[in-house]
């Protein structure tokens, strides 16, 4: 699965009320939560992005709340994938479950605003277009990239799949 997209970068302990600001999580609706992303640390940040476009970010990225709000409203901002140097694990797992990926990546800090990359998901390849620079990271797992197509871990569930790997 390949990714290509320009790049918003954040820093170091993002959290989930940044990311969603509880004043508007009065829906599950993934694209009206989208419309507020970021809202609690870039206000208009969803005016600005392009479906496909990437988040990079620092270490600890989605610490705070358990909810899955946050990785909704980011997906539903038409954010395509999130880079960090780290996740928050329940962000991580929240992810995964609404079908958003999410790599961790040394080099994150490497990667500036505005910046062109492609993603190579199976390969764990993170290319740099606008630097010409190639950063690796582990490669995303075939059944994780089956979640994502499908949409997340409840559609994976109900598909042909039967919730088996595989």
């Amino acid at each position: 699965m390949i990714l290509k997209g320009k790049v918003f970068k954040f820093g170091d302990d993002l959290n989930t009320d940044e990311i969603i600001p509880a004043k508007f999580l009065v829906t599950t609706a993934p694209q009206e939560l989208g419309k507020n992303c970021m809202e609690g640390i870039r206000p208009g940040f969803s005016k600005l992005i392009s479906s496909g476009d990437i988040i990079v970010a620092g270490k600890n990225f989605g610490c705070g709340s358990s909810r899955e709000h946050a990785p909704i409203s980011i997906k539903g901002s038409g954010i395509s994938c999130v880079v960090a140097a780290s996740f928050a694990r329940i962000f991580y797992r929240n992810s995964i479950n609404i079908g958003l990926p999410i790599l961790e990546c040394k080099d994150a800090g490497k990667i500036n605003e505005g910046d062109l990359l492609e993603i190579d998901l199976s390969g764990g390849i993170i290319k740099n277009l606008s630097k010409n620079q190639i950063y690796r990271t582990q490669a995303f797992p075939d059944f994780l990239q089956e979640i994502v197509r499908k949409g997340g871990l409840m559609n994976w569930i109900k598909s042909d799949k039967k919730g088996r790997p595989g």
